[in-house]
């Protein structure tokens, strides 16, 4: 195991260990639920658009950017086939068994930067917690987390501009 796998390997043990408290588990399994699929964001952003009608075209947009995301480290997911963490019992049930890069942390930092640009703060400490919650509930390691944050954000940043055209401010 090189040194990377190793450290991968014991951070999720460590976090996964953490799970064995009710209360954290049962916080990381409802956030890991809510960001199924990206659940979460494309909910609040539909919503966003319903009801801030001069920028619903931005919400929209920012929207589209997080699905696009999504479907980005699904497609990255099915070319690199990284098995998820067999070594620690998960506490949630998931869609896919590949593991890398995390779609929840695509989709959670794509809206972060996607929500974040149109003044929603709120949006990168929710993003954060729904990254660590795949980490408690032992289903991704570290670098499954910071390759689809990095993704998510990256994809969503490089769409602003166009989600920014849609802003009537």
């Amino acid at each position: 195991m090189d040194d990377l796998d190793d450290m991968d390997h014991r951070i999720v043990s460590a976090l996964r260990a953490r799970g064995t408290d009710p209360r954290v588990a049962g916080a990381a399994r409802a956030l890991s639920w809510a960001g199924e699929h990206g659940a979460l964001w494309l909910a609040a952003g539909l919503a966003a658009a319903a009801v801030d009608t001069p920028r619903r075209t931005a919400w929209l947009r920012g929207t589209a950017l997080t699905a696009g995301a999504h479907v980005v480290s699904m497609g990255v997911k099915r070319v690199v086939r990284r098995p998820r963490p067999a070594h620690v019992v998960p506490l949630v049930r998931t869609a896919g068994r590949h593991s890398f890069p995390s779609s929840h942390a695509t989709s959670a930092a794509a809206a972060a930067v996607v929500f974040g640009t149109l003044g929603v703060r709120a949006a990168w400490p929710l993003a954060a917690a729904v990254c660590a919650s795949r980490l408690v509930v032992g289903v991704h390691y570290p670098s499954d987390v910071a390759a689809g944050a990095a993704l998510g954000a990256l994809t969503a940043r490089l769409g602003t501009g166009w989600m920014r055209g849609g802003t009537h401010d």
